[in-house]
């Protein structure tokens, strides 16, 4: 099987590259980056790319399924209009080439309250996300939702106060929804998910991720 990915040097791609690579299920694994990664492996290939014109490389978006960990942070993107842009705008359009290159399969990393009428930014701009794949009508479409994500190293005080916060509260068996999840195990689950779930649809939520 040959992979796709977009999102391959963040928080939770570096470690699903990691899987694929290791994984024999994949043959070939194919990332596109905005700069080089500086990784070799004889399954791995780069593109370096211009995000802002994806169009210009869909011959290179082909194979059998695309992994999206694309995302960003309002602090880091500068905008709600770059945020856009960043976690909704270029996985898209990657979906939508992929799907007219008969690209079978899609594995999207979404959020726990992703929903198009959501009147949270983040969580309509991700179930607004959600759904213009649904319309692409994927042989396999996966969606994993999970909570806040523990990053290990991570240099984000606000990130490191909300974890230990929803530690202290998961400890009492509130909010388990929003569970910190450790992005090697998240990269793990998605890297078996093409060949562990059907084809249709399927959304993984927080507590669907350990069962994996």
């Amino acid at each position: 099987m040959k992979a796709l990915l977009i999102g391959a040097t963040g928080s939770t791609g570096k470690f699903l590259l990691n899987e694929l690579i290791q994984d024999d299920d994949y043959t070939s694994v194919s990332i596109f980056v905005r700069r080089p990664t500086g990784r070799s492996h004889p399954k791995l290939t780069e593109h370096v790319i211009d995000f802002s014109s994806v169009q210009e490389y869909e011959q290179y978006i082909t194979g059998d399924v695309l992994f999206s960990c694309l995302g960003t942070t309002l602090k880091a993107a500068g905008s709600k209009e770059k945020q856009w842009e960043i976690d909704f705008n270029i996985p898209a359009t990657f979906a939508a080439i992929a799907r007219k290159n008969r690209v079978n399969s899609f594995v999207l990393v979404s959020s726990a309250d992703a929903s198009p009428k959501s009147r949270i930014f983040y969580s309509r701009m991700k179930g607004e996300l959600e759904s213009a794949i649904t319309e692409l009508n994927f042989g396999q479409y996966i969606i994993f939702r999970p909570g806040p994500l523990l990053r290990s190293g991570t240099d984000r005080t606000g990130e490191k106060i909300m974890v230990k916060t929803l530690g202290f509260f998961n400890s009492l068996g509130l909010f388990k929804k929003y569970k910190p999840l450790p992005t090697e195990t998240l990269a793990m689950k998605l890297a078996k998910a093409p060949w562990k779930l059907p084809q249709g649809t399927s959304v993984i939520k927080l507590t669907e991720i350990a069962k994996f």
